[in-house]
């Protein structure tokens, strides 16, 4: 579980590096971010075949990478369309 965790704040840590731009995010959402970036790869590497959910690989981490860029997208996305629409 701590593993786990830890997995999950350094996948969301380089999705933040490699997403270009500033983003309004802490510690707490860079790490629910790369958490759920972590599951959705380890599904995708469990459906091709490559390991277990909760198994640390190459290209569970790679697709955990991407999907955690992306839930900080959407995440950044979500979040400006929320102070639009205060104003």
């Amino acid at each position: 579980m701590i593993g786990f965790i830890v997995a999950g704040l350094v996948i969301g840590a380089l999705a933040r590096l490699i997403k270009p731009g500033r983003q309004n995010l802490g510690v707490i959402a860079t790490l629910l971010l790369g958490l759920a970036g972590s599951v959705i790869g380890g599904v995708i590497a469990n459906l091709l075949g490559t390991g277990d959910i909760f198994e640390l690989n190459v290209l569970g981490f790679i697709v955990a990478v991407i999907a955690a860029v992306l839930l900080i997208g959407v995440a950044e996305g979500l979040a400006g369309r929320r102070k639009v629409s205060r104003r």
